[in-house]
């Protein structure tokens, strides 16, 4: 009885140090598309009243959460049964980001294309902000699904010759990872300035060490909040460039002289712009038929 116990204890112990070992391989090959998805979902979580940036995150990293346990199932499913439709499931999620980058890129050279949506949240009355806070919420959980969706496909890749119990337990620790430490450092940063202003209030001394980091902090933060909008753009662009580029042969040799992600970059781009111009003739199509003759 103790022999079979002990027993068990060790394929336990030798099946979680395969995991882990499999785990850091998986983390290595997602190292970056967790590192566009935090530019991604740093920038979509800033830019709200002080008092509601950790509330908007909450509702995000809450919204993540349930974006994992409906993709992590399915993925194992269709990954078992169907794995054609991952293929597919990942080039309408790379369509998707496209649009959001070269969208991202057309607000910013056509400014004020969505009327009082793109205003400062102080110039808006309290309904107008409850009603652009919910509206950011929604698009940041949707991009975050789609870029959770390339996380799990491909944490699963480099795991699909294992048994079906490892397979569990490394793409969910990855899908953790992504969520907890992700959002975790998002955190971090929206509320850098808050915890500048309480390392100047520290001590009544004037220009201490505190004082000095407290200024420092509280001056970068405009600066990394309009870097990671940039930033947050180019990860877009990237991540769905990378998806046509490792799932479409034709794609991948047609960049394959490019150097380092410059191909990923121009093909992201490139279908973002092609998808913008046919969202924006579909949508003044659809006005001129709605419009009264």
């Amino acid at each position: 009885m103790a022999s079979g116990f002990f027993a068990l204890l060790d394929d336990i112990a030798t099946l979680m140090d395969d995991v882990s070992v499999m785990s850091k391989v998986a983390a290595k090959k997602t190292a970056g598309i967790l590192g566009d998805d935090l530019a991604v979902n740093a920038e979509k979580a800033s830019g709200f009243m002080s008092d509601r940036e950790l509330p908007v995150l909450w509702a995000i990293t809450k919204g993540s959460f349930l974006n994992k346990l409906i993709i992590l199932p399915i993925a194992f499913l269709l990954s078992a049964f169907l794995p054609v439709a991952i293929t597919v499931i990942l080039l309408l999620g790379g369509l998707y980001l496209a649009y959001e980058g070269a969208e991202k890129i057309y607000e910013f050279i056509v400014p004020h294309a969505h009327g009082k949506k793109d205003e400062h949240p102080q110039n808006l009355s309290e309904a107008e902000r409850m009603s652009l806070e919910k509206e950011r919420i929604k698009s940041a959980i949707l991009t975050d699904f789609i870029l959770s969706i390339e996380i799990v496909i491909i944490a699963l890749g480099t795991v699909t010759k294992e048994p079906l119990t490892n397979q569990i337990l490394v793409v969910s620790i990855i899908a953790l990872i992504a969520t907890i430490g992700v959002y975790g450092i998002v955190a971090l940063l929206v509320r850098m300035d808050e915890f500048g202003l309480k390392l100047i209030d520290l001590n009544e001394q004037d220009d201490s060490f505190s004082d000095k980091v407290g200024k420092f902090l509280v001056a970068a933060l405009p600066k990394v909040i309009k870097s990671l909008s940039v930033i947050g753009t180019i990860a877009l662009l990237l991540v769905s460039g990378g998806i046509f580029v490792h799932n479409i042969d034709f794609v991948h040799h047609l960049v394959a002289g490019f150097p380092f992600v410059l191909g990923e970059l121009v093909v992201g781009l490139v279908v973002g712009v092609v998808v913008l111009l046919v969202i924006l003739g579909l949508k003044k199509g659809w006005q001129a038929v709605r419009q009264p003759q």
